[in-house]
């Protein structure tokens, strides 16, 4: 992160503390890009990319594929959740299997974007077991969302709670989605903050 760029973030750092009374830093919008990312070595890596693939994967695999002990697997397993770098371990699933066909992005205006405003609309929207993703964004909406619903009368409940029934949303524009070619929360292992 260059000086320019981290000096920016702290000036909205500081901006948005002063509108907060109960200012925690890990509310801030800027919050994780402010935190030291922690350096990941290939070991590191190969464990993560692993892991992605198959969370059940098993210890002594992780060994073998990495070189190193089950021990020292263990622990860097331990340090990579501790540091925050894994954060779950999860099952996904299909959601057409579950009865919810239908996937929706939809992006949401806000009235008013006050810290408590936004957190409102977030911790509402987080709460919707329906609410896949709730991305808090840049450009022309405030945030976008990905949900699911059973079919289109499930999706107007659903945006009867979310948007209508909340006086600070102004518009939403909702996309329906015909096909998904990708559905992941994989990320690439081979970043800079690798230390090779």
């Amino acid at each position: 992160m260059s000086v320019v760029c981290h000096s920016h973030m702290l000036g909205l750092w500081h901006r948005f503390s002063e509108n907060e009374k109960d200012f925690r830093p890990s509310r801030h919008p800027c919050y994780h890009l402010l935190m030291m990312t922690p350096t990941l070595d290939a070991a590191d890596c190969t464990l993560l990319a692993n892991l992605q693939r198959d969370g059940q994967v098993k210890l002594d695999r992780l060994a073998e594929e990495t070189g190193l002990s089950v021990a020292t697997v263990q622990r860097r397993l331990t340090r990579l959740r501790r540091n925050g770098v894994i954060t779950g371990t999860v099952a996904v699933l299909d959601p057409a299997a579950l009865g919810q066909a239908m996937t929706f992005v939809v992006s949401v205006e806000l009235e008013r974007e006050r810290p408590d405003q936004i957190d409102g609309f977030a911790r509402t929207a987080c709460a919707e077991p329906q609410v896949q993703q709730c991305h808090y964004v840049t450009g022309e909406g405030d945030f976008v969302l990905i949900c699911v619903a059973r079919d289109m009368a499930d999706f107007e409940a659903l945006t009867r709670r979310l948007f209508f029934d909340q006086p600070n949303v102004r518009r939403f524009r909702t996309s329906v989605v015909m096909t998904s070619y990708k559905r992941t929360l994989d990320v690439p292992t081979d970043g800079p903050s690798i230390d090779r």
